[in-house]
Formats: structure tokens, C-alpha cells, sequence
């Protein structure tokens, strides 16, 4: 890992500099900035957004990290002593930073499996509607009629494939949230 203070990251983060800090930090698991400005914080989110065109998680738990949060693709907002600007600029909100594991391990990947599969129910669902017309058509002769009226279009949308992944997005964990915390490789594997 990478320890730098905020006194050197203000050197780093101009422009001569930049990309020998950036080839740096992707040879680390880890970079820990400490001591660094506001501005420090969300312009180093930036850098990395942008130069390495990488996915940003943000964790603060002050109002000096709200930029930061903001910035980042993700940010995680920590309850606690410095009060609640950060949970409230944040995407998610833990009560203390150990619960950022279970937060991206296990709900992160249930989340990821659970819109992968909305997505393709979503694309089947509509494939099977589409190709009820266009078979249709050869029976009516091509004459642009539709077999269904409106209603029954929007009756088909709104409820008889609306309940099912509603309940999937409810109940579905494909894993146990014990086994993936034990196995974090799983969560790199749904991706």
C-alpha cells in the first residue's frame, strides 16, 4: 500500500506529476491519503475517474468528505461522531466502517446478480410480446393490424410481468451472505 499526506499529494496532483503518481498508485492494493483538504480529496476521485477510466468508491464519515462522496462513482456515507453530512451526501449509509464489507461483499453482489437477471427477464418479456405481432402479421397480411388491443398491452406490462421480479429483487440470494463473506472471490466472479 501507499501512505501519502496532504502536503505531498498537493505536489502530486499537478499537472507534471500526475500520471508518475498514477502508475504508482496502480501498482498498489491500497492508497491511503490522510491529512489532505476537501479539495484534495475529491480532485485526487477525479484523477482517478478519469485517467485510469475506473470504478470510484468514496467512504467518509465528515462534512470535509462530502466532495469526495460526491465525486465518486459510489460513495458511503459513515454515521458517527462528526455528524451526518456525509450519510447524507452519500448513495449508502453504514453506522460504522466495518460494515463496509458485508455492504460490498454480500449486497453488492446480490444487487449485481439480482439487475443482471432483471435485465435479461426484461429483454425476454418484451421479445415475447414482439414476436407475438410479427407472427401475426403473416396471418392478417402484412395489413399493420394488432392483435391486441391497447389495454391488454399495458395490462401485460403492468401486471402479469411486473409481480415476478418484484419478488426475485425481494427474495432471491443466490448465495448465503455467510458464504460470501467467506469467499470474496464470488463477488468478482458474478461480474
Amino acid at each position: 500500500g501507499l501512505v501519502i499526506d496532504g502536503r505531498t499529494l498537493e505536489h502530486v496532483l499537478h499537472d507534471s506529476l500526475q500520471n508518475i503518481f498514477l502508475e504508482l498508485t496502480e501498482k498498489c492494493r491500497a492508497v491511503v491519503c490522510c491529512q489532505a483538504t476537501p479539495l484534495q480529496k475529491s480532485v485526487l476521485v477525479k484523477l482517478v475517474r478519469s485517467k485510469l477510466k475506473a470504478m470510484t468508491l468514496a467512504v467518509g464519515d465528515g462534512a470535509n468528505d462530502v466532495s469526495m462522496i460526491q465525486v465518486a462513482d459510489t460513495g458511503v456515507g459513515i454515521s458517527g461522531q462528526e455528524g451526518m453530512q456525509a450519510v447524507m451526501a452519500s448513495d449508502f449509509a453504514i453506522s460504522q466502517f466495518r460494515h463496509l464489507r458485508k455492504l460490498l461483499l454480500v449486497h453488492g453482489h446480490w444487487c449485481y446478480t439480482r439487475l443482471t437477471n432483471m435485465v435479461l427477464y426484461y429483454f425476454y418479456k418484451n421479445v415475447t410480446y414482439v414476436n407475438l405481432l410479427f407472427w401475426y402479421q403473416f396471418f392478417c397480411g402484412f395489413s399493420g393490424t394488432s392483435m391486441t388491443d391497447y389495454w391488454i398491452l399495458i395490462l401485460f406490462n403492468l401486471l402479469f410481468t411486473s409481480v415476478p421480479p418484484i419478488i426475485y429483487g425481494v427474495l432471491d440470494k443466490d448465495v448465503s451472505a455467510e458464504i460470501l463473506m467467506e469467499l470474496p472471490q464470488l463477488y468478482t466472479m458474478s461480474q
